[in-house]
């Protein structure tokens, strides 16, 4: 009988969580933080997880070889089971997509779940494949975007396709292991992953300081009364909206570097992760090395798009995505995200 549990390992429950990180980053490049937001990260999630147990269900026949612990070659789930929730994941998650977002948001989850669908059943194992799962979250990004301005979140877009690039293209070795040749190239893309993530992007919106616009200070713009008294209370006030104007600086010009610095931090967290696990292929590329690296690729996806949500302006909420990173390496050892 079919557990809870084994249709967790099917669907890759726990590497979910690099999936929301996709939607927030959109919208936040996009202008487009709203209700609707958690809402399409749901319809993420949901487009996810079929496209694992369509994964699995395609590729039955080759895990019953290469993973027999799976859970259709181990018999724990039946290939008709496994192929009837991908189907209802991805309706659910059109769905979900379409319902909040309108038609902007579900002229985006059309192809993407195309694209899922696509990448399991055609590209998987050919030349393009790498390219089309990229492809897929890209799109998942502007899905984020559709209620905003979209064009602002392409760079997101193509920022994170190009890390789905490097982890589809170890993913492929992850059972007959690789050269050297392979893992330098994928950590040469990491790094330059990382540094289009910690660079500004012009025009993107910057996250304000609540009040910093207009401080105003009681008194600062009041007429001057004739009179030593009326004199003497003017220029106090004059000297008070003066310190106020430096404190409200000096707390734009904080906040302005802490706003600058962390997308730098998130990123070149994600860099050491994801680059160390790469390194290791580099020195040794084993099969079990490179599904290690697959893996941290995966589960450190959070910090990525952390530092993308928050080059977009939405500094704390980054650092709630970026935590997602460590729950998934933990979640990971029960079970696996490859």
């Amino acid at each position: 009988m079919t557990t809870l549990a084994d249709v967790a390992e099917l669907v890759r429950a726990p590497a979910a969580l690099s999936v929301p990180g996709d939607v927030v980053a959109g919208a936040a490049a996009a202008g487009a933080l709203g209700p609707r937001t958690p809402a399409l990260a749901g319809a993420s999630v949901l487009l996810y997880w079929a496209g694992m147990a369509a994964n699995d269900w395609a590729d039955r026949e080759l895990d019953a070889v290469e993973r027999p612990e799976r859970p259709i070659p181990s018999g724990r789930v039946t290939p008709t089971a496994a192929l009837g929730l991908a189907a209802g994941l991805t309706a659910a998650g059109v769905g979900l997509a379409a319902a909040v977002g309108g038609r902007r948001a579900a002229a985006l989850a059309v192809p993407l779940a195309a694209s899922i669908w696509g990448y399991d059943l055609l590209a998987k194992n050919t030349a393009a494949g790498p390219a089309v799962m990229a492809a897929c979250r890209g799109l998942d990004v502007l899905l984020g975007a559709s209620g905003g301005h979209l064009w602002r979140a392409l760079p997101s877009a193509a920022t994170v396709a190009a890390h789905t690039w490097t982890v589809t293209t170890l993913s492929r070795r992850e059972v007959t292991g690789a050269d050297a040749a392979l893992p330098m190239r994928t950590l040469a893309g990491t790094a330059l992953v990382a540094a289009s993530a910690a660079v500004a992007v012009p025009g993107a919106r910057r996250a304000a300081v609540p009040g910093a616009r207009r401080a105003a200070v009681p008194g600062a713009r009041r007429a001057a009364v004739p009179g030593t008294e009326a004199a003497s209370a003017g220029g106090a006030a004059s000297a008070a909206s003066a310190d106020g104007r430096a404190e409200v600086s000096a707390g734009r010009a904080r906040a302005a570097g802490v706003a600058a610095a962390l997308p730098a931090l998130l990123a070149g967290w994600y860099a050491a992760r994801y680059g160390a696990a790469q390194a290791q292929v580099v020195r040794d590329p084993s099969a079990g090395k490179v599904r290690a690296a697959v893996g941290a690729g995966i589960t450190g996806l959070p910090a990525l798009q952390g530092a993308l949500t928050a080059r977009g302006g939405a500094g704390l909420l980054g650092l709630a995505v970026a935590a997602a990173a460590p729950l998934g390496r933990r979640l990971a050892r029960k079970v696996s995200p490859t």
